[in-house]
């Protein structure tokens, strides 16, 4: 839905704002008009324009003195004003700028002007509205590394703790030593999966395909989760194709979308349930894997944001942050021309479906 810009016009004559609707029409603009300064400052505390169109000459508080008060507020200063004025003098329109104004236009007022003023000064604001939502999406995704990072550091640190102070026997060391490795490779694989979507964010990336087995490459990955789904009592449900057929992909990455495909279900899905990989060829020469959970699946409206790397998303079971690992499943998979979706895996869970 495409939000109308917000035109607040401050002056203490009505027929003013007649002529500037007049004008304006058509143009998609919702205006605002307040006659006075001192009303514009007590409506801008809930109301926030897009553009100000502001009359120099006003009684109590004139245009000069609204527009000083109004650019030195933080929260408002970004917002283009354009004065409206009778005044010619260059010392006189010295003095607008001087107040903050972004632009000026002369009375009598005309419309081409007008607009063409108005379509600047939105796009100046447009500009900046963009630049601020990417500081956001960059502090946003900040926190979300430092989140997914911490974690694994923390358990390090504690385990290297524990070994310093504490007597253990060799196989309680050698447990805790386990725990160390593990959470140190998590902290490498999530260093290389960032490093990884810069390069193919910059386009930069090279992909480095062979010739690759799926039954393989799913095998593979199967192995290394065996002793994890047996510790949490999950059935591996598999169906994979005949060995032997070969598809053009980046064997390294691809296997790292499996990896955490599969890691991702083992973590939502309860004990005592059942996870599943299924994956196969299609007539076109590519092949399509499928990996489901049973866990509480994902709502339907959040099926296209929990593969965005700067969104956070909500299970059914309440908040739950996305963190990097479906982000770059998508890249990676969008960088071998394919696709990757989450539909619902009946009766309960999600089911994740890439096709290269």
């Amino acid at each position: 839905m495409t939000i109308s810009p917000k035109i607040l016009i401050i002056d203490d004559e009505p027929d003013n704002f007649d002529v500037i609707d007049t004008l304006l029409d058509n143009q998609g603009y919702e205006l605002s008009y307040v006659n006075n300064g001192k009303q514009a400052l007590e409506l801008l505390e809930y109301f926030q324009p897009d553009v100000i169109l502001l009359d120099v000459m006003m009684p109590e508080m004139n245009g000069i003195e609204f527009c000083k008060k109004f650019k030195s507020n933080s929260h408002w200063k970004h917002i283009p004003v354009i004065i409206v004025t009778a005044l010619s003098s260059k010392e006189d329109l010295s003095q607008c700028l001087l107040a903050g104004a972004d632009d000026f236009i002369s009375k009598p007022i005309n419309g081409l002007e007008l607009r063409s003023r108005m379509r600047s000064m939105l796009r100046i604001k447009q500009q900046y509205d963009a630049l601020q939502e990417t500081l956001y999406l960059r502090e946003d995704l900040s926190n979300m590394i430092v989140h997914d990072l911490r974690n694994p550091l923390t358990a390090i640190i504690m385990s290297a703790e524990i070994l310093r102070i504490t007597d253990y026997s060799p196989e309680r060391q050698e447990k805790k030593t386990s725990q160390i490795i593990t959470n140190a490779q998590k902290l490498q694989s999530m260093i290389d999966s960032l490093l990884i979507m810069a390069k193919l964010d910059s386009g930069k990336m090279t992909l480095q395909c062979t010739d690759t087995d799926i039954f393989d490459i799913c095998s593979a990955a199967i192995t290394d989760i065996e002793l994890t789904i047996t510790k949490k009592n999950i059935v591996l449900i598999t169906k994979l194709p005949q060995p032997g057929i070969t598809v053009s992909l980046d064997a390294t990455l691809f296997r790292r979308v499996i990896d955490n495909l599969l890691s991702n279900a083992i973590k939502f899905t309860p004990e005592k349930s059942q996870i599943s990989i299924f994956a196969d060829y299609t007539p076109a020469g590519k092949f399509i894997i499928q990996i489901g959970d049973s866990g509480p699946g994902v709502k339907e409206e959040l099926r296209e944001v929990i593969f965005t790397k700067y969104e956070v998303g909500n299970l059914i079971t309440g908040a739950y942050q996305i963190g990097l690992g479906l982000a770059f499943c998508k890249m990676v998979v969008e960088a071998h021309d394919g696709y990757i979706k989450v539909e619902e895996n009946y009766p309960t869970g999600a089911i994740f479906i890439v096709e290269i």
